[in-house]
Parts: structure tokens; sequence; C-alpha cells
């Protein structure tokens, strides 16, 4: 089939990569525009941007699929099917037919679990067991399309957003072939999603991604490891945000009152509303991560500060 994938970050990397080792011809790949990044602020491709470079493959950049000049493209490019993996902007309606075989998406979850643009983060942040892909026809509804196939992945006790999110990528990338696959050869039938266990996964914000120390120990793991690595979490220290990787939950100390640090030569320790966390790596405001120990002993921070806790 003649394919025009829509994607723009590193997790929809090799599901593109897989389409281009398929028989299907990518006619076309469709990103959000270039932006500013790093610290230089230079102006640079999308990751999915310069795989299509890479593969001499025309890109399309809109600011938005509204604009007629996009619609008018995309509708030159004659596209069988679209699949869509993390594009990070809305399809119109009136786009959605213009592939006879319409808009497949991968999405990281067990729909109608977590529907929405964060369902990685929300299925660690819930405590969820076991987590997915799903690859469905997208339709006017948020996530709300019928499902042609799914996977299930075990969510690890460390796993952290990221490290999880490449799990389901490199799966999904297979899974998605697969649903290309069948639609091509008319042996797949896109299923309603079930009306019972629809949950939500709005986007994550910095202001989100805050730690609170007043928390039960397992919800303060569970979230630091949610936001890692993007946004972050963080705790102000000061007029300053200090970004925490991921804790360990430790039985000993005992007694320490939710966001009280206690510092030892090792280690840095901190009370929640139940259990003691020992911080990993944390990073200082325009300083790289570093061991929890170190940036205690280089800031000089007491025993007994306190942090994460409205005062």
């Amino acid at each position: 089939m003649r394919l025009l994938f829509a994607g723009t970050p590193e997790p929809a990397v090799p599901a593109l990569r897989a389409l281009l080792a398929s028989e299907h011809e990518i006619v076309g790949v469709l990103t959000r525009p270039d932006a500013r990044s790093g610290r230089g602020r230079g102006v640079r491709r999308s990751p999915v941007g310069q795989v299509a470079d890479e593969a001499g493959i025309p890109v399309l950049t809109p600011a938005t699929l509204r604009d007629r000049e996009a619609r008018a493209a995309i509708v030159d490019l004659a596209p069988d099917c679209c699949p869509v993996v993390a594009y990070g902007g809305m399809i119109p309606p009136d786009l959605l037919d213009v592939p006879a075989h319409g808009w497949i998406n991968l999405h990281f979850s067990l729909l109608p679990a977590w529907r929405g643009a964060a369902p990685v983060q929300a299925a660690i942040e819930a405590g969820d067991e076991v987590t997915g892909a799903s690859t469905f026809r997208i339709e006017e509804g948020l996530d709300t399309g019928p499902v042609f196939g799914v996977l299930t992945e075990r969510i690890r006790p460390d796993d952290t957003a990221s490290v999880l999110l490449d799990r389901l990528a490199e799966h999904g990338a297979e899974l998605l072939t697969r649903t290309v696959d069948g639609v091509e050869a008319g042996a797949l039938q896109a299923q309603p999603q079930s009306a019972d266990g629809v949950s939500h996964a709005p986007k994550v914000t910095v202001d989100g991604a805050r730690v609170r120390f007043d928390r039960p120990a397992v919800a303060v793991d569970r979230h630091i490891r949610a936001m890692t690595d993007a946004p972050g979490a963080w705790v102000p220290l000061g007029d300053a945000r200090l970004k925490l990787g991921p804790v360990t939950v430790e039985a000993e100390p005992v007694g320490l009152a939710p966001g009280e640090l206690h510092v030892t030569k090792r280690a840095v320790f901190v009370g929640t509303a139940t259990a003691a966390l020992r911080l990993g790596s944390v990073q200082p405001p325009g300083k790289k991560p570093m061991p929890a120990a170190d940036w205690a002993r280089g800031a000089r921070i007491e025993d007994g500060t306190i942090i994460g806790v409205e005062q």
C-alpha cells in the first residue's frame, strides 16, 4: 500500500523504520514543524523527519492540518493508509476519509484504558502491573476508534516512563506493521472499544511533575518514575527547582517527617507519609545530574532540611 506516515518524537522512529523495511511504499512523512532545541537553540528537524530525510522521503511540516495547502499536499500523495504514532496534532474530520483504509494509530495503552497524550506516565503513576499498545482507526473522538490489535507488556518495578516507552515503541512497531499488512489483505476487522474501563491520561505538565513528600512512599516512587525523563520530577529548594531521579523505598531510617532529609556520607534519605526514600540522582539548576550524596555535600545541605512539603 501507499502509506503516509505521521509521527514526530523518538518513540515514533521504530515504527517508521519497520514500515520502511516492509513491502509497503512510504510516499511521504507528516511531522511537526522544525523547532528550536538544545543549548544553542538551533532549529532542528523532528526525529521522524530526520529519518525521512535520510531515506529520501518527502516531508510535510504544516503548523496545522486545517491549512488548505497541507490538505492539498496530502491528497496529492494519494495514500491508501496513514499510520500514525505520536504525531502531536489533530487530524481534521475532512482528512479522515482521504485514505481508503483510514488513519491507523499506534497508541501506547490497552484501550479504552488511558486515552490521551500521556498513557505510559499514567499507567506507571496508577500502579498498573500490565500495560501495552493498541492499533485503532482514528475517528473524531479522542482515541475512541475501533481497535485492530493489541499487545501486552508487564510494567517492571523499576520502570521509568522513558524506559517503558522505549520497549513499547519497539514492540509496537511490529504490531503496527502487522496491522497495516492485515488491513491490506482484508484479514483484519476493527472491533469497537468497550464502554467499560475507560480512563484518561492528559498531557503531563511541568507543574504536575512536582513531587510532594507528604504522600505515601509508594506513590512518590511511582510519581517520580512516571515523570522520568520528561518533564522531570522536581521539588522547590529555596528559589530554585531540584530535579529528582528515581528513588528507592527504604525500611530505615524511621521517624523522618514528610520531606525531612537525613544526610550521611554515602546517601540522602527523605521522609514521606509512610516509609523513607533514598534519593538517587539529583540535578540542581544549570548542572548535570549527580549522586544525591555528592549534591548534599557540595551544597552543604544540613540534616533535617525539609523539601517537597507545603509550608
